[in-house]
């Protein structure tokens, strides 16, 4: 299966997964999902199947409120099953609104915003003083940036020369309370990383395939620590949420989401025409 199929299976099952739990952050969920399809189905090197592997690669989602992209593309990958999945929002589901440790192939509890890269920070300086090969990818958001210990991790990671750790900034511009930039400006974000000493590439995040071309060209012996900024779309893939703040934590209506599914289903029938829709 190509990882733009991947993708678009991840796309509609998220829909699903939010609709049914009538919860979500379902505008961050769709920018970052091409780049968590492209960790779990190219790049990391981590097994369903052996969970805890001690040489397993470490993913951390420090923007923990789009748990729902990750709970679609866990399920996907073998970690959970769909009936677990389904019960995201009902009376005492393991699974709520942020990443927790009680969910298989979930590394830390993450949500409160700042924590992910520290938290990283210490997966990575440890394989380093352990000797291992293992990398460490931490995603955050945009908005996210305001957090003061995102720059002392930033400081710590270039201090230890982490070439093993990889940060990506889902840059989708929105933040719960409007653009990132009429909130707290962080631009020029590449200039601000690359001054703490970090390698830093900017990509079309909506781009699958730019994805992959840049995590598989990472220079992982060139004692930096990495961090692309991934140009992405809030809401990208469901025409009527793109690029609209409200759609931050919005929750579709039937028509809404039934719309939804229809421009993915197009999509999906493109990309494999053997297709079966819902």
């Amino acid at each position: 299966m190509t990882l733009k199929l991947q993708a678009e299976k991840n796309r509609k099952r998220l829909l699903e997964i939010v609709y049914n739990a009538k919860a979500g952050h379902i505008g961050g969920d769709l920018s970052v999902l091409n780049m968590l399809t492209a960790l779990y189905f190219h790049t990391l090197n981590v097994d369903p199947n052996d969970p805890k592997n001690p040489d397993r690669d470490r993913f951390v989602l420090s923007k923990g409120h789009c748990v729902e992209a990750l709970y679609a593309v866990l399920e996907a990958k073998g970690y959970i099953k769909k009936e677990l999945t389904d019960t995201l929002g009902k009376y005492l589901s393991p699974l709520s609104g942020h990443p927790t440790i009680e969910v298989p192939g979930i590394e830390v509890n993450t949500g409160a915003l700042g924590h992910g890269l520290p938290i990283g920070v210490g997966m990575a300086l440890a394989a380093k003083m352990d000797k291992k090969s293992y990398k460490t990818f931490v995603v955050m958001g945009d908005g996210e940036q305001g957090e003061g210990s995102i720059y002392e991790a930033a400081m710590a990671g270039s201090n230890y020369n982490l070439d093993n750790l990889v940060a990506i900034i889902d840059r989708n511009h929105l933040q719960i309370s409007g653009n990132t930039e009429d909130v707290m400006k962080i631009d020029s974000v590449k200039d601000r990383w690359t001054a703490f000493g970090w390698d830093v590439v900017e990509i079309n995040g909506d781009d699958i395939d730019e994805i992959v071309r840049t995590l598989d060209n990472i220079d992982f012996n060139n004692h930096k620590p990495h961090l692309i900024v991934s140009h992405t779309t809030k809401g990208y893939g469901v025409s009527y949420m793109e690029n609209i703040a409200k759609w931050h934590h919005g929750m579709p209506n039937e028509e809404q989401y039934q719309q939804a599914i229809a421009e993915i289903e197009e999509r999906l029938t493109v990309l494999n025409p053997n297709h079966d829709s819902m």
